[in-house]
């Protein structure tokens, strides 16, 4: 009788829960592991705007310098253990703290489950698209450390940029690294996988040149800056503006779109060159490492051009700063880790979530309490969120508003591929 108990109480639990528990060890790990890195996210939040070292001093009381021991440094628990506070000065520890550790735990636990637990033709399972789930987290734990990173990059931007309205730049940069290596090592380890479904799409010769190119581009403009070659945009704000006062006054700011075209010379020299070379190669397909790093690379220049097209339009249309440098290195990293069609999907999402913010913050007003202000950085990064943990949701309702609008041919030549991938995202949301 006991067994029959036991068994209903299985029958009525949803079956991508069912389908979690042989990977519960999996699944705790993942969270502690993410607890982990929220701590270092609260690390990074406290010193990056500082300009403070992220490794050096240890851990200790900012009020009284008593440095933390390894129990009061264990995510969540050690302020358990504290009791919210020091145990030298007995001031409060902020609840933000555990929270940010939780939670970083929470979403990568869940991207875990999402994309190993649940097969790829349920619903929850069309996240990831089956790719993880065929072959586990031993062939796949490249691409899942680069989504990993990104959300993480993502968490850790977004209470920046919410406190500073800035966003560093060595946070973008390394998460595009990131994916720019995972994604090569994911071709390494495909475990004999057919490359039909790669997660990010594949480009053929052409394409690989461009996108390779056009990274190559951006490389080369940015030591031209550091040499002193081209100039950085608003360099001279200093002279026009006061401290404190918003960079968005400055009064020059279409003169400084023509500083930023010079820079971006470069990567569109670099992407017509290298699309020209790969054109002339007429063998085999690339190597899966190959054409995933470009597919990764393509990705970053659509999410980055994106938003620095806005920016450019924008400010020469408005005579202000329209999109802020931190915003554009943050949809290419973003475009790294998840490919050129869903970062122009989030890049899309993000307006109706900044004004479902505005709306829900007037409401507060409207009641007497308090609206948060938030740069656009958040809502970039909520968008992109999204286009992780909502996929299924954001297809089923295209096609439910929009039951004429299909993906459109792929065009002849892989430089084509380039642009239909943008082409359908931007379909895809704005049609």
């Amino acid at each position: 009788m006991n067994q029959l108990t036991d068994q209903s109480h299985l029958a009525v639990m949803p079956d991508w829960l069912l389908l979690s528990l042989p990977h519960s060890v999996g699944i705790f790990f993942t969270f502690a592991f993410g607890c982990c890195v929220g701590s270092f996210i609260n690390v990074l939040v406290h010193r990056l705007p500082r300009g403070m070292s992220i490794v050096h001093p240890p851990s200790r009381c900012p009020i009284c310098g008593v440095r933390l021991g390894w129990r009061e440094n264990l995510p969540v628990v050690g302020w358990l253990l504290l009791g919210g506070r020091c145990k030298a000065c007995l001031v409060k520890i902020p609840k933000r703290y555990p929270l940010v550790e939780a939670f970083t735990g929470g979403v990568l636990a869940l991207l875990y489950m999402v994309l190993y637990c649940i097969p790829g033709d349920d619903t929850l399972g069309r996240i990831g698209g089956g790719f993880w789930f065929a072959h586990g987290f031993a062939t796949g734990f490249p691409s899942f450390f680069v989504l990993a990173f990104m959300l993480s990059m993502l968490i850790a931007a977004t209470l920046i940029d919410a406190e500073t309205f800035t966003i560093p730049l060595s946070l973008t940069v390394v998460a595009t690294i990131v994916a720019f290596v995972g994604w090569g090592l994911q071709g390494l380890w495909r475990g004999g996988h057919a490359a039909g479904d790669w997660p990010i799409g594949l480009l053929g010769w052409q394409g690989v040149g461009g996108a390779i190119g056009g990274v190559v581009g951006t490389i080369i403009s940015n030591g031209l800056l550091r040499a002193g070659v081209l100039k950085s945009s608003f360099a001279d704000y200093g002279l026009f503006l006061k401290d404190g006062e918003p960079l968005a006054d400055y009064p020059h700011a279409r003169r400084e779109m023509g500083t930023e075209f010079k820079f971006l010379l470069a990567p569109a020299a670099g992407i017509i060159l290298g699309a020209w070379l790969g054109s002339m190669e007429t063998g085999a397909a690339p190597p899966l490492p190959l054409s995933s790093i470009a597919s990764s690379m393509c990705g970053y220049l659509v999410g980055a051009g994106l938003v620095w097209a806005i920016r450019m339009g924008g400010t020469l249309a408005f005579g202000r700063e329209a999109m802020g440098l931190g915003d554009v290195h943050l949809m290419g990293a973003v475009g790294a880790a998840l490919g050129a069609t869903w970062v122009s999907v989030a890049f899309f999402l993000a307006p109706f979530i900044a004004l479902t913010w505005v709306a829900g913050a007037g409401m507060l007003r409207r009641k007497g309490r308090e609206g948060g202000e938030l740069p656009y950085g958040p809502h970039l990064a909520a968008a992109a969120a999204l286009c992780i943990f909502a996929r299924p949701v954001i297809l089923d309702l295209g096609r439910t508003l929009f039951p004429a609008l299909v993906e459109p041919p792929k065009l002849p030549t892989d430089l084509g591929f380039v642009f239909h991938k943008v082409w359908w995202g931007l379909a895809f949301i704005s049609t």
